[in-house]
């Protein structure tokens, strides 16, 4: 004789009932409200890290420093980590950490659901987004790829297995330095050190010395990300410049896209970069002379224009961009035409004739040469 069995009961009550779904529902509604509450409170966050070389795709973070803001600038958050990446931790000049303190770190995966719970929904403060921003989504990538390995893994063992997390989804993302780029603002230095003393901010010197060298990563790391903040509620006016549309580099996250740096740049650049030349490179453009198809372009940080405008018109035009600059460029555009530096300065060198970016939009307007195909 077979005897059934009684159906055990649900102490936890997670059958899948019209009661449950309808508690389930509340419960999401009020996380909901919960989040919304606390980004309402602190809508901004300003990031600064520390890593072991130059390139996303080559390096890796040893450091992540966030602070949320308040609308009006009031600090309401803070958070810190060392991260041991288990490579190479490169040298101790470049990010302030010995080997010793950034084996005692912790890995990235282990970190990110606090990164993203900081960054989630906020708008993000960063000075070089394409690095900063690059480098946050390449580890938050690998660690979710780590973590989703590890589950697949152990799917037959027991017990109930976290989520592996998600790339962090800030709002909006503000870069500091192309800012300073948007409304011309001459700078001699790059680092955020550097362009806040440029824009009077009382701030550290960029220069190496034996009395920063003193300073420890965590304080070092920390004035950086409070300078940023200092740059957009400060020097740039923060909320309220951004509502009379005064000039800010604001970036869509769903619109950028990994180089082959690991950079994260607009989709629009990077598919320029590597779009397919379909003509033969004239050479150099001479001045006073209209634009050919297949000439190749290269744009400097320093214009006040969107340099994705430079880059879509070059595109519109049959002309080919370029992230690096060789003897085979035919312009480089930039603003600057003294003290020249990066891009401009070896352009100079080479006899590549320089453009503003007023005078490139006018020109590749204007009448164009056609080109002889590949």
């Amino acid at each position: 004789m077979t005897t059934t069995r009684p159906d055990t009961p649900d102490p936890a009550g997670t059958a899948d009932t019209p009661a449950a779904r309808s508690r389930d529902n509340r419960d999401r509604a009020r996380r909901q409200r919960d989040r919304a509450a606390e980004i309402a409170a602190a809508p901004y966050v300003a990031a600064a890290i520390q890593s072991t070389g130059i390139h996303p795709s080559t390096a890796r973070l040893v450091s992540i420093d966030l602070v949320t803001y308040s609308a009006t600038g009031e600090e309401v958050d803070t958070y810190h980590a060392v991260l041991d990446p288990g490579t190479d931790p490169g040298p101790h000049h470049l990010h302030g950490l010995s080997p010793a303190e950034i084996r005692s770190g912790q890995r990235f995966d282990t970190v990110l659901r606090s990164v993203t719970r900081l960054i989630d929904g906020r708008t993000l403060l960063v000075h070089n987004a394409p690095r900063v921003w690059g480098f946050i989504v390449s580890e938050s990538r690998r660690a979710v790829r780590n973590s989703t390995n590890r589950t697949n893994r152990g799917r037959r063992s027991r017990g109930r297995r976290r989520r592996p997390g998600h790339v962090p989804r800030p709002g909006t993302i503000i870069d500091t330095l192309a800012t300073a780029r948007r409304r011309s603002v001459k700078l001699d230095d790059t680092r955020i050190r550097g362009v806040a003393r440029t824009l009077g901010i009382d701030a550290p010197t960029p220069r190496a010395s034996v009395e920063r060298a003193g300073v420890h990563e965590a304080e070092h790391t920390r004035t950086d990300t409070r300078l940023v903040a200092q740059l957009f509620f400060d020097a740039y006016g923060g909320p309220a410049a951004l509502e009379e549309q005064r000039p800010f580099a604001c970036l869509d996250p769903a619109d950028l896209h990994g180089d082959r740096f690991g950079l994260q740049r607009s989709h629009l650049r990077v598919d320029a970069a590597d779009a397919e030349r379909r003509f033969i490179n004239p050479g150099p453009w001479q001045r006073g002379k209209p634009l050919t198809e297949g000439m190749e372009i290269v744009v400097s940080p320093e214009i006040a224009v969107d340099p994705d405008e430079i880059i879509a018109a070059a595109v519109g035009a049959n002309l080919n961009y370029s992230e690096k600059l060789t003897r085979a460029t035919s312009l480089v555009v930039c603003n600057q035409t003294t003290d020249l530096s990066g891009k401009a300065m070896h352009a100079a060198r080479k006899g590549i004739p320089l453009i503003s970016d007023s005078t490139f939009l006018e020109v590749v307007s204007g009448d164009i040469v056609p080109g002889t195909r590949e």
